[in-house]
C-alpha cells in the first residue's frame, strides 16, 4: 500500500443499502435547484455558497454532516475557490452534473454508496449496515465489499490476512 498505484479508491453500491441512506447535498442554480429541492437533503445556492465561504466554522459543520455532494457544472470553479479548502481534505469534492441531468436518479444512486479507500494502510473501514438489518443482508453486503476489494488486489483473497466486523460501540469480532 506504500505504492500509490496499488492503493484502492473505489465506490460500491451495497445490495441491501447502508442501513440508513447517505445524506446528499447539491450546489445548484435556478432550474436544477427546483428539480433537486425534493430529492436532496440540502440545497446550496450561489448566494449560500458565498455565505458559507465567509464562515469557515459553519462550512466545516455543513460538510461534515453530508456524505456526498453534487454540483452543477457551471458552479464547480466557484466551489473549488470558495470551499475547496474545506471539501478537498475530507474527500468530498462535488460530482459535476449537467443542468439537464436526471438529478433524482443521480441522488438516489448515491444514497447506498460506500467508499473503499485504503490510503497508505492495508486497512479498510467500510459501513455495511446497521444492527437493525437482517443477518443475511449484512452477510451479503460484506461479501460484496470483500469481492470488490479482492478484485483490486494482485493476488486476490491471498492478500487478505483477516476480516473483522464490529458495531459502532461494540467489540471487534474476527471472521
Amino acid at each position: 500500500m506504500q505504492n500509490p498505484q496499488k492503493r484502492i479508491n473505489d465506490e460500491l453500491a451495497l445490495p441491501h443499502g447502508r442501513g440508513r441512506p447517505a445524506r446528499v447535498a447539491i450546489f445548484a442554480r435556478k432550474e436544477l435547484a427546483e428539480k433537486a429541492k425534493s430529492h436532496a437533503d440540502l440545497l446550496i445556492t450561489p448566494e449560500e455558497l458565498g455565505d458559507l465561504s465567509n464562515d469557515k466554522r459553519r462550512a466545516r459543520k455543513v460538510v461534515d454532516g453530508i456524505d456526498y455532494f453534487v454540483a452543477e457544472i457551471s458552479m464547480m470553479a466557484d466551489i473549488g475557490k470558495l470551499l475547496g479548502v474545506v471539501l478537498g481534505p475530507r474527500g468530498k469534492m462535488p460530482r459535476p452534473v449537467p443542468p439537464t441531468a436526471d438529478i433524482a436518479r443521480i441522488i438516489d444512486g448515491l444514497r447506498n454508496l460506500v467508499v473503499l479507500r485504503s490510503r497508505d494502510r492495508p486497512t479498510f473501514h467500510v459501513p455495511i449496515g446497521t444492527v437493525a438489518m437482517e443477518q443475511e443482508q449484512l452477510v451479503e453486503n460484506l461479501e460484496t465489499v470483500l469481492k470488490r476489494v479482492e478484485s483490486h488486489l494482485d493476488r486476490g483473497d491471498q492478500n487478505i490476512a483477516s476480516v473483522w466486523v464490529k458495531t459502532t460501540m461494540g467489540k471487534a469480532v474476527r471472521i
